[in-house]
């Protein structure tokens, strides 16, 4: 319809506190949220050194608010229980409890993507495994193999968000 589906601030089965145009919305300078659009590499791009096919694989590049993917910036998805930031949609950066090792800030978005996010990171990991030799690790995978900790937060997230529709159509388009 001319909109973006954007994960970091759409809410699925109710009305998005905004909505984003394609091509005029799209991100130059922002300044908060809802500003505009820009896209985001899933699994930060950071940590596989900008190389290719990786940073155009489309299986883990997603259209996002531009203010909240700069929140988020190379943070490891993960759950919170403590006060941080908060967008419009829900999502969250803020202290982890997702991992044994780390402590630091995690992105968690709202449970309506959380499986979504999963399999896009079993697809990673799956698909690049291999390829990873110049890979950093990060709190969530050790180059491409993600950690235990991630293994188990992602198959909760995958078994308590089912595939939609919506992602069924985006597989298949991309």
């Amino acid at each position: 319809n001319g909109k973006i589906w954007d994960v970091y601030s759409d809410i699925p089965g109710s009305t998005p506190p905004y909505t984003f145009n394609v091509g005029s919305d799209q991100c130059g300078q922002y300044n908060s949220e809802a500003d505009c659009y820009n896209h985001e590499h899933l699994w930060p791009k950071t940590y596989f050194n900008d190389a290719s096919p990786m940073n155009s694989d489309l299986h883990h590049v997603y259209p996002t608010d531009g203010w909240v993917n700069n929140k988020r910036g190379s943070f490891p998805f993960g759950e919170t229980s403590t006060n941080g930031y908060t967008s419009q949609n829900g999502s969250k950066v803020a202290s982890s409890n997702s991992y044994s090792s780390y402590n630091g800030s995690v992105f968690e978005p709202i449970d309506s993507f959380k499986g979504d996010i999963a399999r896009v990171m079993f697809y990673m990991t799956t698909r690049y495994q291999g390829e990873d030799a110049s890979w950093d690790s990060w709190p969530m995978a050790n180059k491409a193999v993600l950690t235990a900790d991630a293994i188990t937060l992602l198959l909760q997230w995958h078994n308590d968000d089912p595939v939609s529709q919506k992602e069924l159509e985006r597989n298949d388009a991309v």
